[in-house]
């Protein structure tokens, strides 16, 4: 058996092992695409009665998927995983060769484990653009521009980042063969959304909330903020930063470009979130396979790297082993809580009940398995907070648009309504809203965990 199939067959093994460990645990960036899938799975259309403020690849996916929690759903997870590794692979090894290929694919399998749980596990949006954006600058490096401008139209069916892989394909292969691809994915996926009379409120969802959310940050100092995480992302991937220094001789214009583009698109609405450090993770990935692979076997070039390669393996392998037991840890308490919440939603709810979740708490949708009574899966655009900082700031990005969802929020009448934001910021609380009050005084408290409560129509 050659090498490069004895490495993948470990990759996969190990990229299962360490997904299956969190079969029981849902991440906050895939509960959103889950709920939204459910409800698909019931009939209902995305961005016209699912109001959903991300591109269509991942609800889509979550659907095929059976949009269910569990080890279908981590399976997937392991093969796209692979995917990525393989693409790696191809890429380094059409570049320089098959060690180089090697290199490249172990590499990324490695940080696609040894990494933030929160960012590697799920299947949303920022991992999913990893592969069609690695494929797209192959194809790019290779000439083939229809292919290039196709794929990265998918990486912009993925996240709005996907205009940055473009751009970076548009410097390795100009041409407007690229354009016509990229035009074409993008022409049918829009051509579907207005079939299915979902056109505008994609427009108002994705690209109208997405402008007033990234054009503002709930950080202090954003750009202090930005050089600390970048300082810590680079610490934590040292290994790779190292290897891909040793490659400096192959640092051309293009590299240049690619890198500094992506760190563009990380930078992109200044909040540095680890999961969008995955848009420069293939670019230092490949040239760290090159100069790995250039290195001495027994010389400090080979050493120093693998040495480094320690600090991640030491800091987040016993959270696979936490995750595994079913321990308890921060991380985890919400996702905890919405489990109790829909075991008692599960206990009291007879057949053709409704729930509706205040809060960013999806996934008790999709662990309750009971129907949306609105169309607001998420409380965001009812209180115009955004949930990366509603936790502990209440200032609205947006009031107008906020309150009329409100008045169309309370036109609904589900039999269950969870409060799973109150408990931790009690001034956007469900009843802290005076247009909501008098809709929230035909329900009562019937149960409540750590931090969530549950209400329920009153007959």
């Amino acid at each position: 058996m050659s090498k490069t199939r004895i490495l993948f067959l470990l990759l996969f093994a190990l990229l299962l092992a360490a997904r299956l460990c969190h079969v029981e645990i849902l991440w906050a960036e895939e509960t959103l695409p889950l709920a939204a899938a459910q409800q698909m799975r019931a009939g209902k259309v995305l961005y016209r009665d699912i109001w959903f403020d991300k591109p269509p690849v991942a609800p889509v996916l979550c659907r095929v998927l059976g949009g269910e929690a569990g080890w279908l759903l981590r399976a997937a997870g392991s093969l796209y995983a692979l995917l990525c590794c393989w693409i790696a692979f191809a890429f380094a090894r059409d570049l320089w060769g098959e060690r180089e290929g090697r290199w490249a694919a172990g590499l990324l399998g490695f940080f696609l484990i040894f990494d933030f749980p929160s960012s590697t596990i799920p299947l949303a949006a920022d991992l999913l653009m990893l592969a069609p954006h690695m494929a797209a600058v192959w194809m790019a490096w290779k000439r083939r521009p229809l292919l290039a401008g196709a794929l990265a139209g998918v990486a912009f069916a993925v996240s709005p980042k996907g205009l940055f892989v473009l751009a970076v394909c548009a410097w390795w292969a100009p041409s407007a063969l690229l354009i016509a691809g990229f035009a074409a994915v993008t022409g049918v996926v829009s051509a579907w959304m207005w079939s299915a009379g979902a056109l505008a409120g994609y427009w108002d969802e994705v690209w109208r909330w997405g402008r007033v959310y990234a054009g503002t940050t709930f950080v202090e100092n954003p750009v202090g903020n930005g050089l600390v995480r970048t300082l810590n992302w680079a610490g934590f991937h040292a290994g790779i930063v190292v290897a891909a220094a040793m490659a400096w001789k192959e640092i051309s214009a293009r590299w240049v470009v690619w890198l500094g583009l992506s760190v563009i698109g990380v930078a992109a609405g200044l909040r540095f979130f680890p999961r969008y450090y995955f848009q420069i993770l293939p670019v230092v990935v490949l040239l760290a396979a090159r100069g790995l692979a250039q290195a001495p076997l027994r010389s400090w070039r080979a050493y120093v790297p693998a040495l480094l390669l320690l600090v991640p393996l030491v800091r987040f392998a016993p959270t696979y082993f936490t995750a595994a037991r079913g321990g308890e840890w921060r991380d985890t308490a919400m996702d905890r809580d919405s489990r109790a919440i829909a075991a008692k939603l599960k206990g009291a709810a007879q057949p053709g009940d409704t729930l509706f979740v205040w809060g960013y708490r999806p996934e008790i949708y999709v662990y309750s398995h009971l129907p949306a009574a609105s169309r607001y899966l998420d409380s965001q655009p009812l209180t115009g907070v955004p949930a990366d900082r509603h936790l502990t700031q209440s200032a609205p990005v947006e009031m107008e648009g906020a309150r009329v969802r409100r008045g169309e929020l309370s036109r609904t009448r589900p039999e269950f309504v969870v409060d799973g934001l109150g408990v931790y910021n009690p001034r956007l609380a469900i009843g802290a809203f005076e247009d909501l009050r008098a809709w929230m005084a035909n329900y009562r408290e019937i149960a409540r965990s750590g931090q969530s409560v549950v209400y329920q129509r009153v007959r």
